[in-house]
């Protein structure tokens, strides 16, 4: 409240100032004829003193007091006239100053209402970094969240798809140590928007590795549950995300989410600095790249840097496939070496799309390549995972299903 009065305050002031100078220009300065009358005057007292010395004669006297008596009535009428001409501008220029005044307190006053915050008291820096601490401390938790988060769409499964998870999910309930069985669960249920059983299948198989689970596969636990949590970042996937991050400071699904929770709770300042390194370790196709360079400016606003400018989008590379040393390698094997060799291209292939992501096409190539080997079961997997992926993404979805269609794995 006390900022909106000292900034009504100077309005006001500003507003009176201008309107003295307005009133005060009008009545600056002395007219003419009234100069001229002083003068005159001062000419009649000079032929009597002229006189009584006898200067001049009483003929003469008399004819200079005619003459001059004649131009003091002169002056005496333009003085008239002109004080009479200029009560009205005066009046004028004192409705004009209060019109200004009125103007400039009602348009501070009704311009503050709509960019500022009447009566809302002060935030001094430390005040807010500790009402977000406090915020953070006590905000919602993750299965709270997930009663309030509204679903999130998925693309419909195919009906193979479907039973192949039915499948996968007996046969880890039989198997409780089936680490890629829990592994390929938790990328199935996620697929099929199940995001609640999909990390708690990803924490069983994090169990199951036994302090070796690397930062992704904590970093895929906290993006299931923040999805699960309608993109909110609870307490508990905060604590997911602090594990993926002193594994690996650089990665990426980790530090999109560690500055989203930030900017959950109220510190724009660390998500900046967060996002920023972000930028710094992302890859052309990854899923948070776009919509973090879109934003950062913004949050760098918020940050208090007005003269931020995000780095450029980093550009896709050509499609990565067999080198001319493969192709000229693979003429002299015999067809079983040669497709021991593809496959161990295929799970080269496969294993960089699992930690770094990678473009449509590159998931095409893979889901193509299995259905080449005959390994259908694979194929639907990654078809499955890439519905999760891409699903923002309706265009780079599209190549994906084509590559499936043609392996069989989709209709």
């Amino acid at each position: 409240m006390a900022f909106t009065l000292v900034a009504l305050g100077l309005a006001a002031a500003i507003a009176v100032l201008l309107a003295m100078t307005l009133v005060r220009s009008r009545a600056a300065g002395i007219p003419a004829a009234a100069y001229d009358l002083q003068v005159y005057r001062e000419q009649l007292r000079e032929v009597e003193r002229d006189l009584a010395r006898g200067v001049i004669t009483a003929d003469e006297a008399e004819r200079i007091r005619i003459e001059v008596s004649r131009r003091v009535l002169e002056a005496d009428r333009k003085l008239k006239a002109r004080t009479s001409a200029s009560e009205a501008p005066k009046t004028a220029s004192l409705v004009i100053g209060a019109g200004l005044v009125a103007m400039l307190l009602g348009g501070t006053w009704g311009v503050y209402r709509v960019i500022g915050a009447p009566g809302y008291p002060d935030q001094p820096m430390a005040a807010r970094i500790a009402q977000a601490a406090e915020f953070r401390a006590n905000r919602m938790g993750q299965a709270e969240a997930e009663e309030a988060a509204p679903p999130i769409p998925v693309p419909a499964p195919e009906p193979q798809h479907l039973d192949l998870v039915e499948r996968l999910r007996e046969v880890v309930a039989e198997r409780g140590d089936d680490l890629r069985g829990f592994l390929l669960l938790a990328r199935n249920e996620a697929a099929l928007g199940n995001f609640r059983a999909a990390y708690a299948a990803q924490s069983r198989a994090i169990e199951l590795k036994e302090g070796r689970a690397s930062a992704e596969d904590h970093a895929t636990m906290a993006d299931m549950m923040v999805l699960a949590a309608g993109g909110y970042v609870s307490p508990e996937a905060e604590a997911v995300l602090e594990n993926a991050l002193n594994r690996d400071p650089r990665n990426g699904t980790a530090l999109y989410y560690w500055g989203l929770m930030h900017i959950q709770t109220g510190r724009p300042d660390i998500a900046f600095r967060v996002w920023r390194e972000l930028l710094s370790v992302s890859q052309p196709d990854d899923p948070w790249l776009a919509p973090v360079h879109s934003q950062i400016r913004d949050l760098a606003w918020f940050a208090g840097d007005d003269d931020y400018t995000p780095p450029p989008l980093p550009q896709a590379g050509p499609l990565r496939g067999p080198s001319a040393e493969d192709i000229e390698a693979s003429a002299g094997l015999t067809a079983e070496q040669r497709r021991d060799m593809i496959v161990g291209m295929v799970a080269g292939l496969s294993d960089r799309l699992a930690n770094q992501g990678g473009s449509p096409e590159e998931w095409a190539q893979l889901i193509r390549a299995l259905g080449m080997l005959g390994d259908t079961e694979q194929a639907a997997g990654i078809w499955a995972e890439a519905q999760q992926v891409f699903a923002p993404h309706p265009q780079a979805l599209d190549t994906v299903r084509a590559a499936a269609i043609a392996a069989g794995v989709a209709e």
